[in-house]
């Protein structure tokens, strides 16, 4: 009975976001999802309001805080993403507010009891029933451990969990119908509805925000300007995360940071080394970076708060982001497309033509400027307009490396009349820099690639004669038209031939590599497999000199 009941408050659920969707103007496009066929709905009950809309863009983000906290996530995450949605959208959605009347102490104290397995007031010396801080997901409530060290209490809303699935089961059924539509073939919907549940579901887990803290005080141990607060595992479970509690002054009250007598240079260089570091450094980053979330402590060490979104770099999106550095510096638009190309955002119908002479457009605005005279947040905004209206589809990620650089740049501004974003990176590219420029490959890249050779050679006899057999029986369409002209077939032999040999020259070399250790026991070993390097050198150097011959 759990999962029909469980469906029936689905549908419900469901027929509430569309009902609440068409209200606030927005039926035209559930219709076009026939979202009212699934559900057995008259059209009626997706007409639009009566009186016109003046702007959708605040309609949706009123319909999204109606919706409760998975839809004001959703919008959050939206806000980030400048190549979904126009900057009015964007706007808009930045204004969504986290913050919600807080849960009666009694049901705050159940989820306690049920996590702790014991009454809470047998745990902590003290619990203040008032929270500091009330949002969609949880609430945050003061306490003392037994030995006076002040935590804070991070709390799981009672059923915040079936909640959200719920929510999610629906978003998904929502974008699988628009990735049928054209609008799936530009945004892929289905994805994206992914990435918000796999981001909202790990900011449930508190557990793993704790994890991602211990993360952070590792990466961050040399660092006397940053404190990041301890995690007290010995009360910490999935619905509930103890944590040192910080005191402080939010990094953009800059009036009473300089009140406190807190030098505010030295607080934008800090929070540039913080945010900096933990992009290009450590390509471990904190993916919701709200001012709320940095405080400067009295001592004038930077404590950073909320780790249940965080962002993850491997080395070659790293590399690639210095790569996008070196061309905005350069004003090269074609370097700019390159590096967006490494990163597999262009797709394979973009107008490349076009997209350069209008990425020129771009450069043209900051020509003639220094780069302190220049705002990554204005280049940034410009480069994400370009991207939506040419439908060039970045990472998640790296989408949220520019709003938290974005970010940064405003901040230290503030701090820092003098404030260089492009000059505090400056030594942390030149240091990745060395990294995109080293030709070399560890000796565990050079094993990979001779595994991935072995097996390719040894495969591809049986995977072409399946494909020839598919090819003899037509069920691979195979399409040619060729002219009769004998030159031209000539030239084809020739050119098949070639490209034969070389594949096969490659394949000797490469096998030879591979046989090298085992020749060792076997009588002149040695000698031979050397001969045959020899001979495969000899074959390349052929082909070399027959192609050059063909081209002169």
């Amino acid at each position: 009975m759990r999962p029909l009941a469980r469906r029936v408050r689905s549908l419900q659920r469901y027929r509430q976001v569309v009902a609440t969707l068409a209200r606030h103007g927005f039926g035209g496009a559930l219709e076009y999802l026939s979202v009212h066929r699934r559900l057995a709905l008259p059209k009626s009950e997706l007409r639009p309001p009566e009186e016109p809309l003046e702007s959708p863009a605040h309609h949706l983000r009123e319909a999204l805080e109606e919706l409760g906290p998975t839809f004001v996530k959703l919008g959050q995450i939206l806000s980030t993403r400048s190549d979904l949605l126009p900057e009015p959208f964007i706007e808009e959605l930045r204004k969504l507010q986290d913050s919600v009347l807080p849960v009666e102490w009694p049901l705050i104290r159940e989820v306690l009891q049920e996590e702790l397995g014991r009454p809470p007031e047998e745990v902590f010396a003290s619990i203040d029933p008032q929270p500091i801080g009330s949002a969609s997901l949880s609430q945050v409530h003061a306490a003392m451990l037994p030995d006076g060290t002040e935590v804070a209490l991070k709390i799981q809303r009672p059923g915040i969990r079936e909640i959200v699935e719920t929510d999610l089961e629906i978003l998904h059924d929502l974008a699988h119908l628009a990735q049928r539509t054209q609008m799936g073939e530009l945004y892929d919907p289905e994805t994206i509805a992914e990435d918000i549940a796999f981001t909202l579901l790990n900011e449930l887990d508190y557990l793993r925000e704790g994890r991602n803290a211990e993360q952070f005080r590792r990466n961050f141990a040399d660092e006397p300007a940053v404190h990041i607060p301890k995690i007290y595992w010995e009360y910490t479970t999935p619905r509930l995360l103890v944590m040192e509690r910080l005191r402080g002054i939010k990094v953009d009250e800059v009036e009473a940071l300089r009140a406190a007598g807190h030098d505010t240079r030295q607080i934008a260089r800090n929070a540039s080394r913080l945010i900096i570091k933990e992009v290009l450094e450590d390509g471990f980053f904190h993916a919701d970076p709200h001012p709320g979330n940095y405080l400067i402590e009295p001592d004038g060490r930077i404590g950073v708060l909320d780790f249940g979104m965080v962002g993850v770099l491997n080395q070659d999106d790293r590399l690639n982001l210095t790569r996008l550095y070196i061309a905005i510096i350069r004003q090269d638009s074609h370097a700019i497309l390159n590096v967006f190309a490494r990163m597999g955002a262009l797709s394979a119908h973009v107008d490349r033509p076009r997209l350069i002479r209008a990425t020129e457009r771009i450069i043209n605005k900051y020509r003639g400027r220094t780069l302190k005279e220049s705002s990554f947040a204005e280049f940034w905004a410009d480069l994400t307009e370009l991207m939506r209206q040419y439908h060039i589809r970045l990472p998640g990620n790296l989408w949220l490396v520019g709003k938290t650089l974005a970010m940064l740049e405003g901040i230290g501004r503030r701090l820092d009349p003098d404030y260089d974003l492009f000059e505090v990176s400056r030594p942390f590219v030149r240091q990745l820099s060395k990294v995109a420029w080293r030709p070399g490959l560890s000796w565990h890249d050079v094993v990979e690639q001779l595994d991935t050779w072995h097996y390719l050679l040894r495969e591809m006899p049986m995977m072409l004669m399946q494909w020839l057999q598919s090819v003899e029986r037509g069920k691979v369409p195979v399409e040619a038209q060729i002219g009769a002209n004998p030159e031209t077939l000539d030239r084809l032999d020739a050119m098949v031939t070639r490209l034969s040999l070389s594949i096969l020259t490659a394949a000797f070399i490469v096998g030879l590599a591979l046989l090298l250790p085992a020749t060792r026991d076997i009588p002149y070993g040695l000698t031979l497999t050397i001969a045959g390097f020899v001979a495969s050198t000899l074959l390349g150097v052929w082909l070399l000199i027959s192609i050059l011959r063909k081209r002169h």
